[in-house]
């Protein structure tokens, strides 16, 4: 039976990046956002969507009390119960923090919301830097406390997520902590100390293997998953079914069909331990690869995202009445194309999905805006009632169907390709014959001296 609206508690992730600050404005140029990225993003291959341009919203800065709150109103209509924003911590130093301070301070808006550490360093990797560090994260006892200090006045906010009265503190890279025993250890001992009482700690499955497994080992109450999962997303389309070159899209982006991912995440086996699950409307990070080397969900459609997140919510089995959060990366990551928030393609349909998925609505209930407005003067709201019912999306077995003749099709232009290794091989042996039969001609010596003479009486140059 599938769990309705009341019964889960769908978190997204949120990025407070779009505006600027002092760091980002030294490292990549005066007033530099995301939006820039994102806006500047080209198309690979034919039918590549983008840019992911926003629609409602439009290129919004955060700074704007306005903007926070239209985020979450957006958020609330459609069934999304609270945000995790990112936080960045550097050994004291906060990145990116407006958005929250300004949210804390102000009481505004009133949604609830919880944090993940992002600790990981920051680096030139969008422009080929990887190892040229912006910024590192330095671990030490020290700032274990002074970090869980720091948080127990957010943790004070009536806001702030719970599970069993305990607020949730999520950490993106646990396995790069020196240790993460003793981090957490510390956290929990200051936590009490400080009156916050327990807390709830969720080890992110971020980048795996590395943060994989058991959490409680490492000191944490639960793992999130993290969607996309890369170690499960099988073979990357062939550049030929793109319209490219035969190994294009391998050589210089990772591309993968939307539907079959889905497929094969929803038929990966359950962990042992506790996990709470995660789901994605799609990924592209083609905004932050301009030279190549993007990752990309190709054919990503709300109704495909509307069954992976219904057959999730399908399964899911909370720990407890509390212990019920589903995770959907993410809200607001336009330049890894992953975002709920409309865009000019799809309008509203990944958010009208997740209400449908949420409420048990049937998927054919679902209207999109199919195309972006057809003339720059078109206001949103025209585009969205310029709306088309669309089709049952596939079942399980629909999509699996779909991989076995994908995997079929695939069968036939290998055994072409074996086909055509076969008469290269063939052309090089006849080729290697011939030049052997050269190089005995070349050897003979009334061959020589018949060309040595040619060379003394032939015509001049």
């Amino acid at each position: 039976m599938q769990m309705n609206a009341g019964s889960v508690r769908p978190i997204a992730f949120y990025l407070p990046q779009y505006h600027p600050i002092p760091e980002n404005d030294a490292w990549w140029g005066k007033g530099f956002t995301e939006w820039r990225n994102v806006a500047q993003a080209q198309p690979r291959f034919p039918d590549h969507y983008q840019p992911h341009l926003p629609a409602d919203l439009g290129f919004y800065d955060l700074r704007l009390p306005e903007v926070r709150e239209a985020q979450a109103d957006l958020a609330r209509e459609y069934g999304i119960h609270g945000f995790c924003y990112y936080h960045y911590w550097f050994n004291g130093k906060r990145l990116l923090e407006r958005p929250l301070d300004e949210m804390l301070a102000s009481g505004q808006p009133d949604f609830p919301f919880c944090l993940c550490w992002a600790n990981e360093n920051w680096t030139r990797a969008w422009d080929g830097g990887e190892s040229e560090i912006l910024i590192g994260e330095d671990y030490s006892e020290d700032d274990d406390r002074q970090h869980i200090q720091w948080l127990a006045r957010v943790f004070a906010d009536k806001r702030y997520i719970r599970i069993d009265d305990k607020p949730v503190l999520l950490v993106y890279r646990a396995t790069n902590l020196p240790s993460p025993s003793r981090t957490t250890a510390i956290w929990r001992g200051e936590a009490r100390r400080l009156g916050i009482g327990e807390l709830y700690l969720g080890r992110v499955e971020s980048i795996k293997p590395y943060e994989d497994g058991d959490p409680t080992k490492l000191g944490f109450d639960a793992a999130i998953e993290f969607q996309p999962d890369w170690s499960w997303f099988g073979t990357p389309l062939p550049g030929y079914s793109l319209g490219l070159s035969a190994n294009a899209s391998e050589r210089e982006n990772h591309v993968y069909d939307y539907a079959t991912v889905v497929s094969r995440m929803l038929s990966r086996p359950q962990p042992t331990y506790k996990r709470f699950p995660c789901v994605s409307p799609t990924w592209d990070n083609t905004a932050r690869r301009r030279k190549g080397d993007a990752w990309v969900l190709h054919n990503s459609t709300p109704e495909f995202y509307g069954v992976w997140l219904g057959a999730v919510l399908d399964t899911f089995r909370p720990g407890s009445p509390s212990e019920n959060l589903v995770f959907i990366n993410a809200w607001n990551e336009w330049a890894e194309g992953c975002h709920l928030e409309p865009c000019q393609k799809w309008g509203r349909g990944y958010l009208e999905a997740t209400r449908d998925a949420l409420t048990g609505a049937k998927p054919a209930d679902l209207k999109l805006v199919t195309e972006p407005p057809s003339t720059p003067g078109t206001s949103v709201a025209q585009a969205e009632a310029d709306v088309v019912p669309t089709a049952v999306p596939p079942s399980i077995a629909e999509l699996e169907q779909k991989i076995r003749s994908c995997e079929a099709k695939l069968a036939q232009q290998q055994g072409w390709l074996a086909k055509q290794n076969e008469k290269v091989a063939w052309q090089r042996e006849k080729l290697t014959q011939l030049q052997a039969r050269l190089n005995r001609v070349d050897s003979n010596p009334a061959i020589r001296l018949y060309r040595a003479a040619k060379g003394c009486f032939g015509k001049s140059p």
